[in-house]
């Protein structure tokens, strides 16, 4: 390699270092350009930010995907989709507090609330709907009577917190299991493009 052409890669890289990190946060979501939407979600173990992706590609891509820990700026948005991993009935605590916070900026603009719950892999029922949007997300977000949709989560011994890891697996019969349906989330994202035509 020619002394020149080492320097010019040596300083494309330390360039591509220096770029901020919020830029590259969005570049993993496939989305159209000037979107007027955007999901917002928290999650522990990356069910939710599954969820979140198949949601926007329910919907052709045209929703931008946060995770709440990117404290994502969203006044430019004009449509927003929300929810996240339940964990003893309630969201994360990031995602609450977010909520509580950007209440003038998300207000007026929920067109969904979503959930993601284990639910010791049992049918989800009237009540987990009950709990998770009539009790918490509405109750955050001020959101009007919109779709909302619990989706069965999953469980990965690997992505969870020791504490809770351990708690977990003294459960009878416990194990790891997936029962997240991208066919779901995708249709639900489809549900709310139609609810707002």
């Amino acid at each position: 390699m020619e002394k020149r052409d080492f320097i010019k890669a040596g300083l494309t890289a330390v360039g591509t270092l220096l770029i901020p990190r919020k830029i590259l946060a969005l570049e993993f979501y496939p989305t159209v350009n000037k979107s007027e939407w955007a999901v917002l979600y928290s999650t522990w173990c990356g069910t939710s930010r599954d969820a979140s992706i198949w949601i926007s590609e329910g919907m052709n891509g045209i929703a931008d995907v946060f995770d709440v820990r990117e404290n994502p700026d969203l006044s430019k948005y004009k449509y927003i989709i929300a929810g996240g991993s339940i964990r003893s009935g309630v969201t994360s605590k990031e995602l609450q507090e977010y909520l509580a916070k950007h209440k003038e900026v998300i207000k007026n603009k929920i067109r969904g609330l979503f959930a993601v719950c284990g639910n010791m892999k049992q049918p989800v029922t009237q009540k987990q709907y009950e709990n998770f949007f009539d009790n918490h997300l509405i109750k955050l977000t001020d959101a009007p009577k919109v779709p909302s949709k619990v989706f069965l989560g999953r469980i990965t011994w690997g992505l969870m917190e020791p504490d809770v890891r351990k708690q977990m697996m003294s459960f009878p019969g416990m194990e790891e299991y997936d029962n997240l349906k991208r066919s779901e989330c995708m249709e639900f994202g489809r549900e709310i493009l139609k609810s707002n035509k």
